[in-house]
């Protein structure tokens, strides 16, 4: 429903607003749901008994689980040429030490402020929350902000990151879950208890046969769908509109093949969209349909509505299982902070001889963050916590089924609520400063509408020399009358600061 009022007023809410649609999709789903008008009640849907899991969570499982992988497919292809080759080092120092630490620090975390719970059990909610999304990346990767204010090599890196490690949330989350299950579960049985047997269990379930193989046929599927199509397209065999969707045809194929076998399918459709466009062509003919945006808008609001219906806001002031309203609000708070941007800034990575390495990206200009920090600031975890909790709950215990699923679902919204709304803040701030710093350097000795304090009046190389563009008035060069300033270039306006005073006019060259 708000996709078609959302596209009458696209242009202003994206590049006039910089609001995200993540974050206008959830308050809608919020509001037509149960929690507001009632008009959509997911928690109503009738279960089916005999099975592990009722029909609302099979459904959101599938539905995350489609999501992620077209989206993550969607974010290999958009990497650069030979992109994991070239930043293996940097990306496996992001995805394994980074995941790693945010997962125990926000395993402490939610063991301290929620009660009743285990820390196994709070591992499992903190492995949830350790994948970021390629979705809310969205908003410092795509649209004019992004162009703006965050450098080509910093928004690489953030797709790759946050495609990968949607994938590499199995072993974090079925490490606890054997140990949970090694205690209570029929098939664990003899050695298979032990922390040995359990550790064994890991490794070759989780890393071999789901990391490794799905890494492996991933690399295999892209390389066969690459050079199949380039075949095809050689003999005129394919049109331009099945040349674009082909890749969307890729990722469910990787999803069903993949998800038949019981493997990574989400790991296996960002390598195979990397491999799928490892020449480049794909990521070109990509930009150049915008075919891939419009599945991204449309697979956002469907999804984030839902997320917003399903969310039990009445479950959280409850005093008998500890969740309530200060002890959500003051986790979500501190997983934000500490999650991931102290760790970030603050791991010694090491030169490399790779192009664009961490250590290698050029710090933006003054004023901005560095590469670093804003690596930091990629915090968003939203769908991908939905998928992974649904993956928990078929093997969790009954009775510790509904806290872990409460528990993830407030810190998915505050996600949702805090990367929806940064883009706008830190534009409503740096109006803020340009505007304080406007009227104050407006102020000054030989900037006012008076003549200089040496008594000659403001010239070009006065205002050139301060460096701060001041909104006076601007007069053409040739018939001498004021004009708007927007008839004039804004590069000339605030790059050179050509924006004279009526006693500049007299006493130098007016503007060109």
């Amino acid at each position: 429903m708000p996709t078609p009022a959302l596209g009458l007023v696209s242009y202003v809410v994206k590049h006039r607003l910089y609001l995200s649609e993540p974050l206008i999709a959830s308050l809608f789903g919020i509001i037509v749901g149960p929690a507001v008008l009632g008009w959509v009640d997911p928690n109503l849907w009738k279960p089916e008994e005999d099975r592990m899991m009722g029909y609302k969570d099979s459904l959101t499982l599938a539905l995350t689980r489609i999501t992620i992988g077209i989206q993550v497919f969607f974010a290999g292809v958009a990497l650069p040429k030979k992109y994991l080759k070239s930043q293996f080092q940097s990306l496996v120092m992001l995805l394994l030490p980074i995941m790693a630490i945010a997962w125990i620090v926000c395993g402490f975390l939610i063991y301290e402020l929620i009660p009743g719970l285990t820390f196994l059990e709070a591992l499992i909610i903190s492995a949830c929350i350790t994948p970021t999304d390629p979705i809310l990346a969205n908003a410092i990767t795509k649209g004019r902000y992004a162009e703006q204010s965050v450098s080509s090599a910093v928004r690489n890196i953030i797709v790759a990151e946050s495609g990968a490690n949607d994938g590499l949330g199995y072993p974090f989350i079925f490490l606890p879950l054997l140990m949970i299950m090694a205690r209570s579960s029929e098939e664990f049985h003899g050695p298979n208890r032990s922390l040995s047997g359990v550790i064994a269990r890991w490794i070759y379930e989780t890393w071999l046969y789901q990391i490794v193989l799905s890494v492996v046929l991933g690399l295999l599927i892209g390389w066969v769908a690459r050079k199949s199509l380039r075949w095809c397209e050689e003999r005129h065999m394919l049109d331009e509109d099945n040349f674009v969707a082909y890749g969307t045809g890729l990722s469910f194929f990787c999803l069903g093949f993949l998800g038949i076998m019981g493997s990574d399918d989400l790991l296996c459709c960002f390598i195979a969209g990397n491999s799928f466009s490892w020449d480049d062509r794909q990521r070109l003919a990509a930009e150049d349909s915008g075919f891939q945006d419009i599945i991204d808008m449309l697979l956002n609001a469907g999804i984030f509505m839902y997320i917003g219906a399903i969310i039990p806001w009445y479950a959280y002031n409850d005093p008998t299982t500890g969740i309530v309203p200060w002890r959500v609000v003051v986790l979500a708070i501190c997983v934000l902070l500490f999650r991931r941007l102290p760790w970030v800034v603050s791991i010694p990575f090491r030169p490399s001889t790779k192009p664009f390495s961490l250590d290698g990206l050029a710090p933006l200009e003054a004023g901005s963050c560095t590469p670093l920090f804003e690596l930091g600031l990629t915090l968003e975890f939203s769908v991908s916590a939905i998928f992974y909790v649904q993956i928990a709950l078929k093997y969790l215990p009954k009775e510790s089924r509904d806290q872990v699923k409460r528990t993830v679902e407030p810190m998915v919204f505050s996600s949702i609520l805090v990367h929806g709304i940064t883009v706008p803040a830190s534009k409503l701030l740096m109006h803020g400063v340009t505007l304080t710093r406007t009227l104050t350097q407006s102020g000054l000795p030989g900037l006012e509408k008076r003549d200089h304090r040496d008594g000659r009046p403001v010239t070009v190389d006065d205002i050139r020399r301060i460096g701060v563009p001041i909104p006076l008035p601007v007069y053409h060069s040739e018939t001498g009358r004021r004009v708007s300033s927007t008839s004039v270039p804004e590069s000339m306006r605030w790059a050179t600061g050509h924006l004279l005073t009526k006693n500049a006019k007299r006493g130098s060259k007016a503007v060109r």
